[in-house]
C-alpha cells in the first residue's frame, strides 16, 4: 500500500488501481473545524521504540505483490512495489504523519513556502545543503526543470500516466543560490506541495527514452537512506542495501528485501522464514492468532496433532471416542495436516498489527442507463442501504471499529474531511419506497415474460459474465422466489485487495473473512421474509426492478461477497431484486466496470489529501469525446455534474487553505446528492509482523520511515501501539 503522493499517481493510471487504495501526500493545512475532521479511526500499529532500542543491521525480507514492471512511479503500469522502492531510494519534499497531515521532509528541505500570488503564484524551494545525488550531484533546480517538463503533458514523446499539476507551471529556475529552486506557476494550484514526490534525477527524466526505458529495471542514481542494490526477477525480490552516503540519521538495517509472494502464500511464507513482514488477509491473521494461542492452552490444534502423528488410541475428551471411531485420515490427509502444525508451531514467531489503509470501499452505481440513470432510483438505492450495518460486516470480527465512511473525498482524520452524507439522507426503507414510487415503480405491475430482459443495463458480453478463473461461479437473483442462492456458491471455495493493494494487486475489497456470508445473507427456502420486505414485486414498462450486482471471485474476495448479500437483503426489503454475478479478477474491471458491464459493484478508492486535483477525474461529469464515445476518465459511475467540476476546479485554484477545504467539502456534499457512489467502510489493514520488528507493520496513513525499522535490540521492550481508536 503506498502511502505518499507516489502511490495515487502511479496507481491511478492503471484499471487495476481501482481495487486498489493507494494515498497521496496531502497537502491541505488543518481545517477551520477539528470537530469536521476529526481523527484517524484507529491508530497506526507499527510496535514504535526510539531508534537507540534498534538493533544496528539486519535484513528485513518483505512481502510485496510482486517485482514492479517499471521503477518510475510516473508510468502507467507503475505500482505498489514501485511506490516502497521510491519511497525509500528518492526524495520527496512531503510525507504525511500518522495523522495524514503532510509534513515538510527536512533531509530534503528546509522550507517550502508561498513567497509571491502576484502576478503569477511563485514558491520558493529551499533545499538542505547536504542534500545530493548518489554520484556526488548536489540536488537542484536542473532536476526539478527537468521533471516539470517530462511530466507537463507538453511533449507527447514522454510515456506519462498523468500530468496534473505539472500543467500548471510556467517555468522553474534557480533562486538566489545553488540551494533555492524557484517554481512559477501559470495559475494558482493549491496542490502545488504534491508535486516533486518522488524527485527523479535529471537523468531519469532528462529525455523521453530515459523516462520511457531507463528507469523501468534500475535506478543508477538515488538519493535515500536505502540505494536500489539489485532487481532480481528470476528469484523474485528487489534488495534495498544502505546507503553510505547518506547524511541523514542512519538506517537501521543492512538491506531490506522486497520478495514477491501472492497474498494466498503468505502464511507459509511467514512460517518457512521466507518473509518478515506482509499484508495479509482476515483469514491469515486469524490463523497467526490461533498460533500465538495454541501452546499450551488447550486449543483444537492438539488434538489434530495427535491425528497428525497417528495416536488412534488417545480418547476425545470432548466427545468420548477414540479416532479409530472416526473417519481415518489418508496418508496425504495426514502429511498435509503435519505441514500445517509444523507451520503454526513457526507462526507463534509473528503477531498481526492491525489498523485501517487510506482507502475505503464503495457501492458504485452506473448511471449511465437503466433504472439507475434515474436520479431518484438512486437515491432509493443509498436511502436502503444501513451503511453501519455494512461496516459492520467487515470489521467487527477483525476487532475494528465499524464506523461508516462520511466522505467521498477525504477520510477522518484529514483536513478535508466532514460527514456529508446528510446531504443524501439517512438509512430509511420507507423513503426508498416512496422514491421508487414517484419514479414510477409499481408493486405488482405487470411483467412481461420472463425470456425478455430486466429492467437493468444491457450487457455487451466479450466473455460469458459468469466466467470466472477456471469456470463459472454462475448467477442468482436475489428476490425471485424460485432461486436459492445456496445453490450458487463459489465453486472454488474462496468467493481480493486480492490483490495487491485494494484489488491488485487485486484488491476489490480485500482480504479474505470467514465464509458464510453475512448474517441473515442466505435463508433456507421456505423462511419468512425479513421484517418489513415487499412481498411483490416493482415493475415498470413491463420490466422489473432488477439490477445486476457484478463482483469479483477471486482469492480474498469473500468480504466483497458478504457484503453484496447484505446489501442485496437490505434492497429486497425496498422491492429491488439483484442478480448476483461473480466472474475472473482479470474481467472484473476491464470488462465490466471501466466498460459500464453492470448496474452495482462494489470497489475502492484511496483517499487523498489532494482531492481537488486527484479525486477530480474519478467524479467529472463525463463528456463526449471527438469520435463521438464517452470521456469518463475514472469516474466509473458515469454519474457527474458540471457544479461537482467547479467546485473542484475553484478548490484546485484556491490558495486559502481554509476555504480550499470547505469547496471540497462542497463539492462532496453534492457527490453524495448525486448519488452515484455510496461511502461504505475504511478499509482494514492487517499486517503480520515478527514480533522483533519495530518501526514498522500497519502504517495507516503514515509514509513509512525507512531509516527507523528494524529489529529490537535484545532485552529491549517496544510499545503497544494500539490497534484501533475512538
Amino acid at each position: 500500500m503506498s502511502h505518499d503522493d507516489v502511490g495515487l499517481r502511479a496507481v491511478m493510471r492503471s484499471v487495476a488501481f481501482l481495487t486498489a487504495g493507494a494515498l497521496a501526500v496531502p497537502t491541505l493545512a488543518a481545517c477551520s473545524s477539528e470537530d469536521e475532521s476529526g481523527k484517524p479511526l484507529a491508530a497506526q500499529d507499527i510496535a514504535p521504540v526510539a531508534r537507540d532500542l534498534v538493533a544496528d543491521g539486519g535484513t528485513l525480507r518483505w512481502a510485496v505483490d510482486d517485482v514492479p514492471e517499471t521503477l518510475n512511479a510516473f508510468q502507467s503500469d507503475a505500482d505498489d512495489a514501485t511506490t516502497r522502492v521510491a519511497q525509500a531510494v528518492l526524495p520527496a519534499m512531503f510525507r504525511l504523519d500518522a495523522q495524514g497531515r503532510p509534513q515538510r521532509d527536512a533531509d530534503y528541505l528546509e522550507s517550502a513556502k508561498v513567497v509571491d500570488t502576484s502576478p503569477k503564484q511563485v514558491v520558493l524551494y529551499k533545499l538542505d545543503q547536504q542534500a545530493v545525488w548518489s554520484d556526488g550531484r548536489e540536488i537542484g533546480a536542473a532536476d526539478f526543470a527537468a521533471q516539470w517538463r517530462a511530466l507537463s503533458g507538453k511533449d507527447s514523446a514522454y510515456w506519462t500516466a498523468r500530468n496534473a499539476g505539472y500543467d500548471r507551471i510556467e517555468k522553474i529556475e534557480r533562486g538566489a543560490n545553488n540551494l533555492e529552486v524557484k517554481v512559477t506557476f501559470s495559475r494558482p494550484y493549491a496542490d502545488w506541495k504534491s508535486l516533486f514526490s518522488p524527485l527523479y534525477p535529471k537523468d531519469v527524466m532528462g529525455t523521453p527514452d530515459a523516462f520511457n526505458d531507463g528507469a523501468r529495471s534500475k535506478l543508477k542514481v538515488t538519493a535515500g537512506a536505502f540505494a536500489l542494490q539489485k532487481v532480481d526477477r528470476k528469484d523474485k525480490e528487489i534488495v534495498l542495501a544502505r546507503n553510505p552516503h547518506w547524511w541523514g540519521r542512519p538506517a537501521k538495517l543492512s538491506q531490506i528485501v522486497l520478495a514477491a509472494v501472492p497474498l494466498d502464500k503468505r502464511a507459509a511464507a511467514l512460517a518457512d522464514g521466507t518473509v518478515d513482514l506482509a499484508a495479509v488477509d482476515p483469514a491469515d491473521a486469524s490463523r497467526i492468532a490461533l498460533a500465538g494461542r495454541a501452546k499450551g492452552t488447550g486449543t483444537p490444534l492438539q488434538g489434530a496433532s495427535a491425528s497428525a502423528t497417528g495416536d488412534t488410541e488417545s480418547k476425545d475428551e470432548n466427545k468420548g471416542e477414540s479416532p479409530k471411531e472416526k473417519k481415518k485420515l489418508s496418508k496425504k490427509e495426514r502429511k498435509a495436516l503435519a505441514k500445517y502444525l509444523r507451520q503454526q508451531d513457526e507462526l507463534r514467531a509473528f503477531t498481526v498489527r492491525r489498523s485501517f489503509e487510506p482507502a475505503y470501499t464503495q457501492l458504485a452505481l452506473n448511471g449511465s442507463e437503466g433504472p439507475l440513470a434515474d436520479e431518484r432510483v438512486r437515491r432509493a438505492v443509498a436511502r436502503a442501504l444501513d451503511r453501519e450495518a455494512l461496516a459492520k460486516v467487515v470489521l467487527t470480527p477483525l476487532g475494528l471499529p465499524a464506523v461508516p465512511v462520511g466522505s467521498h473525498l477525504a477520510l477522518s482524520g484529514q483536513a478535508a474531511y466532514a460527514d456529508n452524507s446528510g446531504a443524501l439522507g439517512d438509512h430509511d426503507t420507507a423513503e426508498a419506497q416512496a422514491l421508487l414510487t414517484d419514479a414510477g415503480w409499481v408493486l405488482g405491475g405487470a411483467v412481461k415474460d420472463k425470456g425478455e430482459k430486466a429492467a437493468g443495463a444491457e450487457g455487451k458480453k466479450g466473455k460469458k459474465d459468469d466466467e470466472s478463473e477456471g469456470g463459472s461461479d454462475g448467477q442468482y437473483i436475489v428476490g425471485e422466489d424460485n432461486k436459492d442462492p445456496q445453490d450458487h456458491t463459489d465453486k472454488h471455495g474462496h468467493g481480493d485487495e486480492g490483490s495487491k493493494r485494494l484489488a491488485d494487486g487485486k484488491q476489490y475489497d480485500g482480504r479474505k473473512v470467514k465464509q458464510g456470508g453475512a448474517p441473515g445473507a442466505y435463508a433456507p427456502k421456505g423462511t419468512a421474509a425479513p421484517a418489513g420486505a415487499m412481498t411483490g414485486t416493482l415493475a415498470k414498462d413491463g420490466k422489473p426492478l432488477t439490477l445486476r450486482f457484478v463482483l469479483p471471485s477471486g482469492t480474498g474476495s469473500e468480504s466483497l461477497s458478504a457484503v453484496a448479500d447484505s446489501i442485496s437483503r437490505m434492497l429486497e426489503k425496498v422491492g429491488i431484486r439483484t442478480e448476483i454475478t461473480k466472474v475472473s479478477d482479470d474481467s472484473y474491471f476491464k470488462d465490466h466496470i471501466a466498460s459500464g458491464q453492470y448496474d452495482l459493484a462494489l470497489y475502492s478508492w484511496p483517499a487523498s489529501a489532494f482531492p481537488a486535483t486527484d479525486a477530480r477525474p474519478i467524479f467529472a461529469k463525463p463528456v463526449p469525446a471527438a469520435d463521438g464515445s464517452l470521456n469518463v476518465e475514472q469516474n466509473y459511475t458515469r454519474v457527474g455534474t458540471d457544479q461537482v467540476d467547479q467546485l473542484f476546479d475553484q478548490a484546485a485554484s484556491t490558495l486559502d487553505e481554509d476555504e480550499s477545504a470547505a469547496l471540497v467539502r462542497k463539492a462532496d456534499a453534492r457527490i453524495w446528492a448525486a448519488a452515484g457512489s455510496i461511502p461504505l467502510y475504511q478499509r482494514p489493514q492487517l499486517t503480520a509482523a515478527r514480533k522483533t520488528i519495530v518501526n514498522a507493520g500497519s502504517f495507516g496513513f503514515q509514509t513509512p520511515v525507512y531509516e527507523d525499522m528494524g529489529f529490537l535490540k535484545k532485552g529491549a521492550k517496544a510499545s503497544a501501539s494500539p490497534s484501533s481508536g475512538s
